[in-house]
């Protein structure tokens, strides 16, 4: 009897025996296939007690490093340039290029730095911390969804989990490298940026497009009755003319003035006498077109205008882009504004401009007597040659650069962006391409102040905010 149970039991044990061979045999199988699957490595980090990952393939060196040498006139998010080993390198602070709150630090303090490698250059890239290699399928990266509202939903490549852990992976390309070409349609693509940066339109009317739209709601058979502008052929040569003598391009920007402006045209010149045949002709046609104190000194009334359609702001640090800054009129005369509305933040005005004399000589600029002595006083201090200038507060204010709108621009996203009557005179596929990266660089409660004349309506999802005389468009 007893034999027989050892035998049983030597017989099931070799039964076991053969059943855990077996399973292991399953197990390093199952094991290598799903090595053999992997075919995407990330290196991971967080930024604000987030998880976050790049490609790889990006990634040069992972480094400790601080005392960072400073650069005068670059953006926030720089903290400056680091000698890696012989080549200079800029270091990017990814926190604050995303504007992420950044705890005070010792400052002689090491930073968690990625060396990253984009088209051929290389920088470094400051994070909170730095985890591991995480290796995964490519096919299992999700596209980014709308709830990641932390960071503009054009700079993620996508999300994948790992391990129970949730991985925003951000496509370092897009937002290091240069901004890939946009569809150059009139009609903007589907927005899929995060709900809170999301943009949805109500539209309401531009001060220049009142009459219009009033017009347009009370008595709406008149339209009915008569063909539209734009099939007009007169209407189509002055389009062409204003192009071609002015650079100025019709579309859904400013159309609503250019057929309002052609009416009054044909008014004067009488019907079929529309043609413009010169600049001077063109100049008298677009005249109209210009927004208050265009390439001059700021009235009181006008400043006093924008002051109101400024939003309420408690952050304390505001940045404005200024693109079409000019000689700098308008950039000082924000500074000023901007000081007085916000008195407790810090604010960085970026004024960029083609044209490069006039971005050169914008800091050295002087007030004539009459305009010192206007509402600009409580910020103008005098020279050792007896000319008033702006006090060392408000030129600290501005950042001038020689700089070309359409292409890409490396900003921080921004609180303000003050583009007055520059978008009508970009050709259209352009226009498309700066609206875009309007929508791209504005914080969820920001706002876009443009010519008077100008609308972002129909042009994506903006809303537009009318306070007083004064229009601006914001994202919802």
């Amino acid at each position: 009897m007893e034999q027989g149970n050892t035998e049983g039991l030597q017989q099931s044990a070799g039964a076991n025996q053969t059943d855990t061979a077996q399973l292991t045999t399953e197990q390093l199988n199952a094991s290598k296939e799903q090595l053999s699957v992997i075919d995407y490595k990330m290196v991971t980090f967080s930024l604000a007690d987030k998880d976050y990952a790049i490609d790889i393939m990006k990634v040069k060196e992972i480094a400790k490093a601080g005392h960072f040498t400073y650069v005068p006139n670059t953006m926030p998010f720089v903290l400056g340039v680091y000698n890696l080993r012989g080549e200079i390198i800029p270091i990017i602070d990814l926190r604050l290029f995303f504007n992420i709150d950044v705890p005070e630090q010792n400052p002689n303090a090491l930073e968690n730095v990625l060396i990253v490698t984009i088209e051929e250059r290389t920088f470094g890239i400051v994070v909170d911390a730095i985890d591991k290699v995480v290796g995964i399928q490519k096919s299992t990266i999700q596209p980014p969804h709308p709830l990641f509202g932390d960071i503009n939903i054009a700079y993620i490549y996508g999300v994948v989990e790992s391990n129970n852990r949730l991985y925003i992976l951000l496509d370092i390309d897009r937002i290091f490298g240069d901004r890939p070409e946009e569809d150059d349609k009139e009609t903007p693509k589907m927005d899929v940026r995060p709900v809170s940066h999301a943009v949805n339109a109500p539209q309401e009317t531009a001060p220049a497009a009142t009459e219009v739209a009033s017009k347009t709601e009370e008595a709406p058979a008149p339209e009915k009755e008569k063909p539209s502008r734009k099939d007009d052929i007169n209407f189509k040569f002055v389009c062409e003319s204003l192009k071609s003598f002015r650079k100025f391009n019709v579309s859904s920007v400013n159309d609503k003035w250019v057929e309002k402006r052609f009416d009054e045209w044909e008014q004067e010149k009488g019907a079929g006498k529309t043609q413009l045949q010169n600049e001077t002709e063109t100049d008298m046609f677009i005249k109209p077109f210009y927004s208050r104190c265009t390439s001059t000194w700021w009235t009181k009334e006008y400043a006093d205008a924008v002051f109101k359609a400024l939003p309420e702001n408690s952050a304390k640090q505001i940045s404005v882009w200024n693109p079409g800054c000019g000689k700098g009129y308008e950039a000082y005369s924000l500074a000023c504004l901007l000081k007085k509305r916000y008195p407790n933040a810090r604010i960085r005005i970026y004024g960029h401009d083609i044209d490069l004399l006039s971005v050169s000589n914008a800091p050295l600029i002087n007030l004539p007597a009459n305009v010192a002595s206007d509402w600009y006083s409580p910020y103008t201090t005098k020279t050792v040659n007896g000319e008033t200038t702006f006090d060392k507060s408000i030129k600290d204010m501005i950042l001038f650069e020689y700089h070309d709108c359409v292409n890409t621009n490396a900003l921080p996203v921004v609180d303000i962006i003050f583009a007055r009557d520059i978008v009508s005179f970009l050709p259209v596929e352009s226009q498309n391409k700066l609206i875009t990266d309007f929508g791209e660089k504005i914080k969820g409660n920001g706002i876009v102040l443009l010519g008077d004349n100008e609308s972002l309506a129909g042009r994506g999802s903006w809303t537009e905010n009318n306070t007083g005389s004064v229009v601006t468009f914001s994202k919802q």
